[in-house]
């Protein structure tokens, strides 16, 4: 699926609906800390992504501060890690996630009404890959597309593994 993508993303694009075997990875990867799922899930989403994206960074979303000392790891950047050796471009952790609310389980209208507060650390190039598992309202991927925007980038690529419908 392309799509125009949420506020402060120029592209959207997710390898699959959030279904079936896309499911199954994002919740192998995320809940039975299955990290090699983040290459098969960097493999799906390379091959959604348009050849003629000249991209310079990744960008992984950011997990919440308390999530990712509760797993151990960020699933994203797991994915961004993977997708890097895939496209040969560096991985840039340059955001920070200030504020902790699961998304999991929210109603859409409070996603998007109250998204996570996201910031930026450093610099960003002008052209980036946000990379994230799911993307479900586009509250998260809008948010980390602003934060980046803040820093001078001047377009973003979002690619995840699989969109609710």
């Amino acid at each position: 699926m392309i799509d125009p993508g949420p506020p402060g993303v120029d592209l959207a694009i997710s390898a699959s609906p959030f279904d079936g075997v896309a499911r199954a990875v994002v919740h192998g990867l995320k809940y039975s800390r299955r990290l090699a799922l983040a290459g098969t899930a960097a493999e799906a989403m390379l091959r959604a992504l348009p050849r003629r994206e000249t991209l310079q960074a990744i960008v992984p979303v950011p997990a919440a501060r308390a999530r990712r000392l509760w797993r151990g790891f960020d699933p994203a950047e797991e994915i961004a890690v993977a997708l890097s050796e895939l496209l040969d471009l560096p991985v840039e952790a340059c955001l920070v996630r200030d504020r902790g609310r699961r998304q999991v389980g929210r109603p859409r209208f409070e996603r998007l009404s109250d998204p996570p507060r996201v910031r930026l650390e450093g610099e960003t190039p002008p052209t980036l890959l946000l990379v994230d598992d799911v993307w479900t309202t586009g509250a998260t991927l809008s948010a980390c597309a602003l934060a980046l925007r803040s820093g001078g980038c001047r377009r973003v690529v979002a690619l995840t593994l699989a969109h609710t419908v």
